[in-house]
């Protein structure tokens, strides 16, 4: 009858088994105080209730017993923020190395594309033991990406670019909801995550229509746009060089610095004239409404790929 009652989801990912321990732990210090303070107001109640009230006795203060109570919880406050700090910096620093995944939230789907290019709605398969590093966005209102078996969630927004990652340890079909509200069908955007053997995720790969992966497109897409004829390096080049700069400082011509990562490469796409690279004329046009989230998520993967050599040999 009770077989497929439980109080918590599966423990399915690497991070999942810290995630619990920490809301066990801080469930565990929060009844203890409950049970102490409200036990302590019983008998104190019971204690000196009208009906038998006795003379209280004068209690001069005690600089132990202050120290005490102070001290004791100051640790446990600072135990339990060390260890969550610790959880989500683990949680929100992605490996270096892993499969990468792109993600879209939109109105009331979960669109995902694998590395190798085949596409999924709201599903979701993985090889068991991989790192799966997703890059996620959203194409109208706020969405979250949430998996409660893994015990990760991330917001996916509109305009800008969040990642999130998980490692699956057992296989199995685990649940895949949005976790903020967004609209009237809210509820149903919902879908799957299927965690599978790397031999039957391949299996699975190969039984998939497989267009061209992101990079691949990416670059066609470049090449489409006639973003090469400004951003190669040569005698032509009227636009800052993008081979090998992902992931490193940007300077631009009012002097400041930032990062030249997804978030940036989006808004020069959208925005060129908005951070300025240093050196350089305000001559590239806007692509606003002329490539989707998708084809976005294409030309950053490809732009990512890029490397110093590959920018030599063209």
């Amino acid at each position: 009858m009770f077989e497929n009652l439980s109080l918590f989801p599966e423990t399915a990912s690497r991070i999942a088994s810290e995630v619990d321990a920490l809301t066990f732990f801080l469930a565990a210090v929060s009844l203890f105080f409950v049970v102490l303070i409200a036990g302590c107001l019983v008998i104190l109640s019971l204690r000196f209730r009208r009906t038998r009230a006795q003379q209280s006795e004068q209690i001069e203060g005690s600089l132990a017993l202050e120290a005490l109570w102070t001290v004791i919880p100051l640790i446990i406050v600072l135990c339990s923020f060390g260890w969550g700090a610790k959880l989500y910096y683990e949680m929100r620093t992605p490996p270096k190395e892993g499969m990468q995944f792109y993600v879209t939230g939109k109105q009331w789907m979960w669109k995902v594309q694998h590395p190798t290019g085949q596409r999924e709605i709201n599903s979701l398969h993985v090889p068991v033991g991989e790192t799966i590093l997703l890059t996620m966005t959203s194409e109208d209102v706020i969405h979250d990406f949430f998996i409660p078996a893994f015990r990760v969630k991330a917001d996916t927004v509109p305009g800008m670019y969040t990642s999130m990652w998980f490692e699956a340890t057992k296989k199995g079909t685990y649940h895949l909801f949005c976790a903020e509200y967004c609209g009237t069908s809210h509820s149903e955007m919902i879908g799957e995550v299927v965690v599978m053997d790397p031999a039957d995720y391949q299996e699975w790969l190969n039984g998939q229509p497989a267009g061209k992966n992101p990079i691949e497109s990416g670059k066609i897409l470049f090449e489409n746009l006639r973003c090469d004829t400004c951003h190669a390096a040569g005698s032509g080049q009227r636009g800052p060089d993008l081979a090998g700069r992902f992931g490193l400082p940007a300077r631009l011509s009012d002097g400041q610095t930032v990062l030249f990562d997804e978030d940036y490469v989006r808004e020069s796409i959208l925005e060129p004239n908005k951070k300025l690279s240093a050196g350089f004329q305000p001559l590239m046009p806007t692509y606003q409404g002329q490539v989707s989230e998708d084809q976005l998520l294409h030309l950053i993967a490809y732009i990512k790929s890029m490397t110093d050599s590959e920018a030599d040999s063209e």
